[in-house]
């Protein structure tokens, strides 16, 4: 294991301008500490003034020179076709532990050749790693359901009951945090959730309390819903037979992840994980009420 004393050197945020990177970045500047925010594009990153805003692409890791460059600490999304190549520059760089963005799918066995890939190659580094892996993100909510709420008030849905627990951002961005400024938790690897279990409904009436109108759940067959979001675009088309059961985690057609029962005491919450009370669903509606209220 690296020695931990180099705790102001930069610490290095990829994925920085999605949901979760900004919370972290955000986190880590009101805790005092350099960061280095990767984007493709920083003219449109947005981020705040006291980050350090750095071109970068995961896709092309000689990109991630400048960012990497005297750098203690990096926080790495998922992509494994690349890297190999990016946890030897952050090795060459002088970086000592890095954060992997993971996937609660591995915990469940569903995912065995995206995120477990990552995990693999940063736990075989010698470099000193923690692992998170996030559940069903809260903003899938928004990607999937949030156009047709803003333009027709409705959402579609095959399965209304089934449950889950999504978790919000900042829940994940804490975690993160810790593992980041807490020397201690290096080694660990987190399956974290949110603290509520609600069905599809349940959800969509959080969202209708958060904006103040009602929202319509339309129920139809899953061939139905996996056409009206192929038609949508996006995240909703990308993961659609996914979600309605036509292709696993891994993409087999026609194959169905089972959940196993076996793994309730694996899954925790942000309470659980660092002692801070964790975000509802409602308070995560409530949090993004304009970002679904808006027509």
């Amino acid at each position: 294991m690296t020695s931990h004393s180099r705790t102001l050197d930069p610490i290095v945020v990829t994925g920085a301008t999605g949901s979760v990177g900004r919370a972290v970045v955000a986190g880590l500047i009101q805790a005092g500490r350099p960061v280095r925010a990767v984007s493709r594009r920083p003219d449109r990153a947005d981020l705040p003034p006291e980050a350090q805003v750095v071109a970068g692409d995961l896709a092309e890791p000689a990109t991630l020179e400048p960012a990497l460059a005297g750098a203690a600490q990096l926080v790495l999304i998922a992509l494994p076709d690349t890297v190999t190549e990016v946890v030897e520059q952050a090795r060459g760089a002088g970086v000592e532990h890095i954060v992997v963005v993971s996937s609660g799918a591995v915990t469940a066995g569903f995912d065995t050749t995206y995120n477990l890939l990552v995990e693999q190659v940063v736990t075989a580094s010698g470099l000193d790693w923690t692992i998170v892996r996030p559940g069903e993100f809260a903003t899938n909510a928004l990607l999937m359901w949030g156009p047709s709420i803003r333009s027709h008030r409705r959402v579609v849905e095959p399965f209304p009951d089934q449950p889950g627990s999504p978790i919000h951002e900042a829940d994940i961005a804490d975690v993160i945090l810790a593992d980041l400024l807490h020397p201690q938790r290096r080694g660990r690897i987190d399956t974290i959730v949110g603290p509520d279990r609600l069905t599809k409904r349940e959800q969509v009436a959080a969202i209708e309390a958060a904006i103040g109108e009602d929202i319509e759940l339309a129920e139809v067959t899953a061939e139905e819903a996996r056409t009206f979001y192929r038609a949508q675009g996006g995240f909703a088309a990308y993961n659609a037979d996914f979600l309605f059961g036509f292709e696993s985690y891994d993409g087999v057609a026609g194959a169905i992840d089972e959940p196993r029962d076996d793994l309730t005491d694996s899954y925790l919450t942000l309470a659980e994980v660092t002692g801070s009370p964790a975000r509802s669903f409602a308070q995560w509606a409530i949090d993004h009420a304009s970002d679904f209220s808006t027509r």
